[in-house]
């Protein structure tokens, strides 16, 4: 599968001098499956080691950690030669063994045009326990993250429509197959961006098979909490997982402790919110009392809203039934604002924006408020059907008098009373540096 990611990894590639490259994600994004491709695709020549598979690779550190020492351990447990100038080391599932994890520090110092890459599940959580040393400023970083609307269409055969959809949005006309795209939109929402689970649809086109893909990624989360968290927070995290397509249904999406729980309370579930951010699970997005810029003094912290990583996920757990999506009386009746609102959010992320949201008392709310390239407040309002009226934007753009303002719909491209309507299948075109 084409991922985005790929650019940057190639870009690291052919610097003359770099620092080990650190990949992180949740499980079941596709790290490995990139990376792989990344050494089959670019090097003549590349060994792979599994951490938490293989007792011997974790071996290959535990003396010392000088580069060359590490290179001639893993040759005779890999029983390959290695040039480091020419030959990409993969360490995989590298939380396994937090030696290797060290080792990066003094690849980066004192082999800096060697190529190694390391990478692992739940990596963000792996790293605040105690026990490991994080290379600080010795690794390049990268984070992968669930497939956007645009690697779906590329990996479900419609990757000729990604440059039409760009030109649109670029020019602001309509694009002329506005119906086909929504229900490809419609069932990118219901497969999400899971691997597995878009081959699945690419292969088979049957959504029975990607909610049982989901099903079992979903399971396997639930896992890892035991695995990888502190036994006193495991129960906290489930808890304050499982809650999430709650905290979505309400009319108000700000993220309550008591639906949590009842009596539930920050002091309770902070720590779980914190590990289920930094395992890439959930994405928060925090208010600011006001559209000045810049944004980060405008932070509100304590009121956020939190999204799933992935929607299709999300749609799992609300188990919403496939043709309540493709058919138009039946979306009536389905509460489609939640997953919306999560699949842009989740785009948002992937274009590289920090999502906030903005109130004023409970008179007005816009659903997210991103920066653009000139370090200017953009507000993006989101409507999972046509129907656009509303008067939350015309009081934020009455009041902070934005440069532009930004409607995601069902609609189809166009401007109207000075606010963009971007259908919502054009989200993917929304990327930090782009915006001006």
């Amino acid at each position: 599968m084409k991922r985005n990611a790929m650019a940057t990894l190639m870009e690291w590639e052919s610097r003359s001098s770099r620092k080990p490259l650190l990949v992180y994600g949740a499980r079941q994004v596709g790290k490995s499956y990139l990376i792989k491709e990344f050494a089959e695709t670019v090097f003549d020549d590349y060994v792979f080691l599994d951490l938490e598979r293989q007792a011997a690779a974790r071996a290959a550190f535990d003396g010392d950690l000088d580069p060359n020492q590490v290179i001639s351990n893993i040759e005779q447990i890999a029983n390959h030669r290695i040039d480091p100038h020419r030959t990409l080391i993969f360490l995989d599932e590298i939380q396994a063994a937090p030696r290797a994890l060290a080792s990066l520090k003094y690849f980066c110092e004192e082999l800096p045009d060697s190529y190694v890459v390391a990478a692992g599940s739940l990596l963000g959580v792996a790293v605040n326990r105690s026990g490991f040393s994080a290379p600080v400023g010795k690794v390049e970083t990268l984070t992968l993250l669930p497939m956007t609307f645009d690697e779906w269409l590329e990996a479900t055969g419609h990757g000729q429509m990604i440059p039409d959809i760009s030109e649109a949005y670029a020019q602001k006309t309509a694009y002329p197959l506005h119906e086909q795209a929504l229900d490809l939109y419609r069932a990118y929402v219901l497969t999400g961006g899971m691997p597995e689970a878009v081959a699945s649809y690419a292969e088979h086109g049957d959504f029975a098979d990607v909610s049982r893909i989901q099903r079992d990624i979903l399971d396997l989360y639930v896992a890892d909490m035991a695995k990888y968290a502190e036994p006193v927070e495991t129960a906290r995290i489930r808890e304050v997982w499982l809650s999430v397509p709650a905290q979505l249904a309400k009319e108000n999406h700000k993220f309550q402790y008591k639906v949590v729980r009842s009596g539930g309370r920050a002091s309770q579930y902070s720590v779980a919110l914190d590990w289920l951010e930094t395992a890439g699970l959930v994405n928060r997005c925090v208010r600011i009392s006001s559209g000045q810029v810049p944004l980060k003094m405008q932070e509100d912290r304590p009121s956020f809203r939190i999204y799933l990583a992935d929607t299709g996920l999300l749609s799992a757990m609300m188990e919403v039934p496939p043709a309540a999506m493709f058919d138009e009386s039946a979306r009536r009746l389905l509460d489609a604002g939640a997953l919306t609102e999560n699949y842009v959010a989740q785009n948002l992320v992937a274009g590289g924006f920090v999502p906030r949201y903005w109130t004023s008392g409970r008179t007005a709310e816009v659903d997210f408020v991103i920066k653009d390239g000139g370090a200017r407040a953009v507000p993006v309002e989101v409507k999972s059907s046509g129907n656009v009226r509303s008067r939350s934007l015309s009081v934020y753009r009455e009041k902070y008098e934005p440069a532009r303002s930004l409607r995601l719909s069902t609609r189809n491209f166009g401007t109207s009373d000075g606010v963009e309507s971007i259908p919502l299948y054009a989200a993917f075109c929304l990327k930090r540096g782009t915006i001006s």
